[in-house]
């Protein structure tokens, strides 16, 4: 609203040295309690370069400034960061036209917890430098009901010219929850057929091709629970993929989240949530991160398990989401023709 009426600059500052293009957002009016996806926000389009040079996105940071002096403030404002590509002229650059509409076109997302993500070393995304980015960051505040302050956005891009890494592509995978679609906001009757209760019905809304309705974004009464979804969909493995790397997107209150393969009755792996302890957030959230990779194959069933514990007495929002990281044969084998 503020940015509509003029009192907020709506002007990205934005510095682009050292391989990190940084940037430093709008301000944001914090007013009172924003949870998940409810705070002021502001979008940006970024260019790496003015050309068409292969340039190699590395790792993706976020801080949370003191609007005036810029010094670093608690980030616990830090809603999330979104990092968006356009997948038609993305794929198109690279004679990958197939895999346009695939899937929605969100690289990765940092969020209150993992405010810092990096790929493993040698690895990293491709892409042409005068390909735009569309990056959006949210602010939030759980804690602070009689706020009344300004704050900005450090948003920072960490890429490489190198020649010799290694390509990855991103898959989105997250747990999505079935529910009444004729009454949505009535508990389940029976708890353990892992139905929910949607936040809302619009945003985070899906289909299972069979009429019924999910939801990606739902409600955690209090005390310990576990929910999961098959998450085979998203990952569209077509013989077998590497995985290297995943960051994680979860609210407060959740604990654990993991990968599973249900066909071995293991865990790909596990990522660890700490929350804080004397107020509402996450102190952190454990990513994935290896050289060497897990593979994972198209004949076997995999999943996203989500631990959590609403402390409190009322009910709180949930979602569970990775941005998960493969080796992209096809893509290397093409980057490996085009320098020859």
């Amino acid at each position: 609203m503020f940015e509509k009426l003029g009192v907020v600059n709506p002007n990205w500052k934005v510095e682009n040295k050292s391989e990190t293009y940084k940037m430093i957002s709008p301000k944001f009016y914090i007013d009172g309690i924003y949870k998940s996806m409810e705070g002021p926000k502001s979008s940006n389009y970024v260019q790496l370069s003015q050309d068409s040079t292969l340039l190699w996105l590395k790792g993706f940071h976020v801080k949370a400034l003191d609007s005036k002096s810029l010094n670093y403030i608690s980030n616990d404002f830090i809603c999330h960061t979104n990092i968006d590509f356009n997948d038609v002229k993305y794929y198109s650059s690279f004679n990958l036209e197939k895999r346009i509409g695939k899937q929605y076109p969100r690289m990765t997302s940092l969020s209150h917890g993992m405010e810092n993500f990096s790929f493993p070393e040698g690895y990293g995304v491709p892409m042409k430098g005068n390909e735009f980015l569309y990056v959006t960051t949210q602010s939030l505040n759980h804690n602070l009901p009689d706020a009344n302050f300004w704050i900005r956005h450090e948003v920072d891009i960490n890429y490489s010219k190198a020649k010799d890494l290694k390509p990855l592509m991103s898959r989105t995978a997250f747990i999505m929850l079935p529910y009444n679609q004729s009454d949505p906001y009535k508990s389940p009757l029976d708890p353990g057929t892992n139905q929910c209760i949607p936040v809302e019905t619009k945003n985070h809304s899906y289909d299972d091709g069979k009429g019924n309705k999910l939801s990606g974004h739902w409600v955690i009464p209090t005390g310990k629970h576990t929910y999961s979804s098959s998450v085979n969909n998203h990952l569209q493995i077509q013989d077998s993929l590497r995985l290297h790397a995943a960051a994680i997107h979860v609210h407060p209150f959740a604990t654990k989240i993991l990968l599973f393969d249900k066909t071995e009755n293991k865990a790909i792996f596990i990522s660890n949530i700490t929350n804080h302890k004397d107020k509402v957030g996450l102190t952190s959230i454990d990513p994935f991160s290896s050289v060497d990779g897990i593979w994972l194959y198209k004949n076997h069933d995999y999943q996203i398990i989500l631990e959590v514990n609403n402390t409190t007495n009322v009910s709180q929002d949930m979602m569970g989401s990775m941005f998960l990281f493969f080796y992209d044969k096809e893509l290397d084998d093409l980057l490996h023709k085009i320098e020859r």
